[in-house]
């Protein structure tokens, strides 16, 4: 499995960002994709979640409404647009994905626990 991430970049507060997954090798028909993000000196953190087979989606409480993940059902890209950035979302993005869908309160499960393979991530820079 062999993930690939990009569109980051450095954007002033409320700017929109789009990053893009691309991803090849998955055998399952169900299975999880997420982006998480860390900085440094920090433990990385879950961004949002998406199950492959219909598209439940997991985000963390602080990007409800500002962050959205697409891209189920077998499309080779997933996606996060980010709108409305605030300083606080710089960080390095990473995908990963997870084999199998694990549901909780609605949406897959979304931890690091629950990742198999990571991709090389991408850099976001909010500051104004």
């Amino acid at each position: 499995v062999q993930l690939q991430a990009s569109g980051g970049g450095s954007v002033q507060p409320g700017d929109s960002l789009r990053l893009s997954c691309v991803h090849s090798g998955i055998s399952a028909n169900f299975y999880t994709i997420g982006w998480f993000r860390q900085v440094p000196g920090k433990e990385r953190e879950a961004v949002s979640c998406i199950a492959n087979s219909d598209g439940r989606t997991y985000y963390r409480d602080s990007v409800k409404g500002r962050f959205t993940i697409s891209g189920h059902n077998f499309r080779d890209t997933v996606s996060l647009l980010m709108k409305n950035l605030e300083p606080e979302d710089t960080a390095y993005y990473y995908c990963a994905v997870g084999m199998g869908e694990q549901i909780v309160s609605g949406g897959p499960k979304c931890s690091d626990n629950d990742m198999s393979y990571w991709g090389k991530g991408t850099q976001v820079t909010v500051s104004s």
